[in-house]
């Protein structure tokens, strides 16, 4: 089964598009573009408070498995 963690291996600021990119099966650089792009064209507040939100509520990958 597959499960939501923040990556410890693949992070940048805190892990969570590395975890969801092995989550989802994607490359995560390709999943930080995206991540970013929509991040600037939203107005930063959507994606931001969710970003956020994902630090304090997916676990970490060694809490995981």
């Amino acid at each position: 089964m597959k499960r939501l963690y923040r990556s410890r291996n693949n992070r940048k600021l805190s892990g969570v598009l590395g975890g969801l990119s092995d989550y989802l099966g994607i490359d995560a650089s390709m999943l930080r573009i995206l991540f970013f792009i929509l991040f600037i064209f939203t107005g930063f507040f959507p994606l931001g408070i969710t970003y956020l939100a994902c630090i304090f509520i997916v676990p970490e990958e060694s809490d995981v498995l």
